[in-house]
This record gives structure tokens, sequence and C-alpha cells, in this order.
């Protein structure tokens, strides 16, 4: 079965025309949150150890690295720009759970910025990239995190930047198919660098990988061309024999942007975190005083890597149900600055957390749509409260995050390194992309540069 070339053929057939007008429209406000995060996420620790590490490896000058005033190689762009869009945790979620947006985006941002290519076919790239990784994580049947083998953005992440990137350099489908067989050799990011620098380097990675592979792939480097298919090749090594290559192809045929869609994240942290800290931000309204708390109990699926009891930094606390239920309870609100070292390491948390307990629960679905979390607090005067969440706002089966609710989160993150007009400069140009010529896509990267 030649599932390679099939899938290759219809990622060629896919044109901005081909679109629908509802894909046309997730694919910007993605694209909007992608951006957004990567501003915000631009002035952390690791993205400017990453930043000044791109810097000084040189590269030609053609493609912006976002918040830190200089350009350089569409390669070592992607690179910069993927490790920025993820590092804070807070870009959109996917079911079956993964990371599109920051392996994809900054390859197309890149490259765009260097072919000078239309906002149109920004939008066709992004989606084809992603579209890719929504139908392979579907195909994968791994819907749990205990089913992973490996950081999914870096299994499947990096397929979907050579999709995307091959859509701008206008590959053949053969050139395609070389261009997945070259990539998929570079896949793989260890779950157990999960809270620290390395993860958000998986995503860079991916954006990276694929951008260079469709590039080799243009000048006729080869790889191999059935890795879907072939034996000991991408799908056997990383998924297994629960692969399902029929769901593989309905890419091109339904669009997993719109079905079952994004989930826009309204925290910077793991996913599953989001759960506990509605109940703890529910019940922080119920206390009057957090010091009055005895003991916190926490009930959540079996998720290990979310386990973490007391975590010796704001990365870390990130996938910890007990750090962001505790800031939940002690502040009544869980922000960027929640994850800074310096909160995650104040005495009051210190104490919160060692009151705080967790039991993962075998008997709750570890699958993001069926999982529940539920927090019980006890109180100094013997008072027991209790709150159980069942879903974030705009989960998946509850009503979508309206456009104006989502701009508080952009302008949030855009704040951080553009003033309030160039922050809205950037959402009208987002906003309209299908409009935008190169000069304005120019236009679009000096303000986010």
């Amino acid at each position: 079965m030649q599932v390679t070339a099939a899938l290759c053929h219809t990622l060629t057939q896919i044109t901005f025309d081909s679109l629908p007008d509802e894909v046309i429209e997730v694919a910007k406000r993605i694209i909007l949150d992608g951006i957004a995060v990567a501003v915000a996420g631009a002035r952390e620790r690791g993205p400017t150890i990453a930043a000044e590490h791109v810097k000084s490896q040189s590269g030609k000058a053609s493609a912006t690295v976002i918040g830190h005033g200089f350009r350089t190689s569409p390669v070592l762009a992607a690179y910069a720009n993927g490790i920025s869009m993820h590092v804070l945790d807070y870009e959109p979620m996917w079911s079956p759970p993964t990371h599109a947006t920051s392996p994809t985006l900054p390859a197309v941002l890149a490259l765009a910025q260097e072919r000078q290519i239309s906002g149109q076919e920004i939008i066709s790239a992004f989606v084809k990239g992603c579209e890719l990784q929504g139908h392979i994580r579907l195909a994968s049947h791994q819907y749990a995190p205990g089913e992973f083998t490996v950081h999914p953005p870096s299994s499947v992440g990096l397929m979907g930047s050579a999709a995307a990137s091959a859509h701008i350099l206008g590959l053949s489908q053969e050139q395609l198919q070389h261009a997945l067989g070259i990539t998929a050799s570079r896949a793989g990011g260890l779950m157990a660098n999960v809270g620290t620098m390395a993860k958000a380097t998986h995503c860079g990675w991916a954006a990276m990988s694929g951008l260079d592979a469709a590039l080799l792939a243009s000048r006729g480097f080869t790889g191999n061309a059935t890795i879907f298919e072939a034996p000991n090749g991408y799908v056997e090594h990383f998924f297994g024999r629960q692969f399902n290559h029929d769901e593989l192809l309905r890419v091109g045929h339904s669009y997993r942007m719109v079905d079952p869609g994004f989930v826009i994240k309204l925290f910077p942290c793991q996913y599953g975190t989001h759960f506990g800290i509605l109940a703890g931000l529910d019940l922080h309204k119920q206390i009057s005083n957090p010091d009055q708390i005895t003991s916190v109990h926490i009930i959540s699926p079996r998720m290990p890597y979310v386990d973490r009891p007391a975590p010796k930094s704001g990365l870390n606390g990130k996938f910890s149900f007990q750090y962001t239920v505790a800031a939940a309870l002690l502040d009544g609100s869980v922000t960027i600055p929640t994850f800074s070292d310096g909160r995650c390491t104040q005495p009051d948390i210190a104490a919160l957390l060692s009151r705080t307990t967790l039991t993962q629960d075998e008997t709750i679905p570890g699958v993001l749509e069926e999982m529940w979390v539920e927090v019980v607090v006890e109180l100094q005067d013997g008072q027991r409260l209790s709150a159980r969440c069942d879903g974030p706002q705009g989960f998946w089966g509850l009503p979508p995050l309206q456009r104006a609710e989502h701009l508080v989160k952009i302008r949030d993150c855009l704040g951080v390194g553009l003033d309030a007009e160039r922050t809205e400069q950037c959402i009208q140009l987002v906003e309209t992309l299908e409009t935008l010529q190169s000069g304005e896509i120019a236009q679009l990267m000096a303000l986010i540069g």
C-alpha cells in the first residue's frame, strides 16, 4: 500500500481556494495565538539563551528572530522562534494531545519572510502542517499521556513543518515524500525533559528540522519515499500496529482544525493542570483567608509526569498538579508570572505544598475529553470544601471561547513585548491575513521582531 505517495498527493493538491472558510478563520485565530505566545515567551530565560546561541552561529539575515531584534537564516529563526512559542506551554491544545502550532508556524513565518509570499499562502502552508499532525495523532491511537512513547510534538511536529515548508517551496509530490523521509529520521524528544528548558527545544527542533528537510529535498536530496509504510520506518518505530493508515489518509477530506478543533489555553501550563486550577480558583472565592487551609487533597487521572509535589523552578511548576492548585488557592489567578522561579520558591507556596496530597486515580479516564479533577480543602474550623472541574472554558463539547475573550489573552501576551499601538497593529494584520501581500507580511514581522 503506497500510503506515503497517496498522502503526499493529497497534500500537494490542497490550495487556499480549496480551504473551507471555517478552516481559514480557525487558522488565523491560531496563528495570532501562536505569535502572541511567542512574543511573550521570547523574554523567558531559555529562549534568550537560544537566541544568543543562534546569533553566534550567524547565517544570512533573512528571517526575524521574534523579540530579539535581529535576523538570521530561516532554519535558525524557525528553531529559536519555536522555542519561544512553546516555552510558556501556552499555545493551543489539540486532541489527541499535541502542540501543532510551535513546530509549524515558526517554519512558515521564517520561510514566508524570506520568499516574500502572501498571507493566503501562509494560511495554506500552516493548515497543511497542522492537518498532517492532527491526522497522524488520530491515526496513532495514542490518546492518553501514559501512552506516549515520546513528547508528541517531537514525533509529529517536524512532519507538519516539512509539509508546510514544502508548500511554500512548491515541492512536487515526490520531493515532499523525500522531505518526510528525511525528517522522520530526526524525530523523537524524551518525556524525561518535561519541566526543563529542553522541552521547548522539541518544538524548535521540529520547526527547524522539517524546514531543513524540505530545503534539502528541493535540491534533490533524498530520503525513504515510503516512510509511513516502510519496515523499520516512521510508523513502525513510533506507533506500532495500532496505527490506522485510513485515518491518516483523511487529510484534506476532513479538517481536524474544525473537528474537533483547537482549545485555546487560558493558563500557561500543562493542560491537565487547568482542571485543578479551575477547581482551585472556585475554592479561592469561598475562602476568605488562605492561611486557614490545613490540608489540600487533589484527585486526578493517572498522569505521572504531572505529579511534582515540590517543583524547584517555574518551568517545573508548569507540570505540577500540586503547584498549580496551590497558586490558584493562594493568588486567585494563574498567569505568566505564576511560573517565575521567584514565585515558585516563596514561603507561602512551600507551606501550602507541604500540606497538599495528590491521588492519581486509575479509574478516572486519562483521555482529555473524559477526565476530571477534584480538589478538597479542609480549614482550621473543620469546614471541608470541594470543587470539581470536568472541562475548562472552550473545552471540546462546551461553548467555544469568543473572540473578545481570546483577545484578552492575546493583548496580555503581546503586551510583554509591544506597546498598545503595536499590539493592535499586530492583531489587525493577522486578523486580515488572507488579504496581505509580502510587504505587509514584512511589516508584521518587523512589529514582532
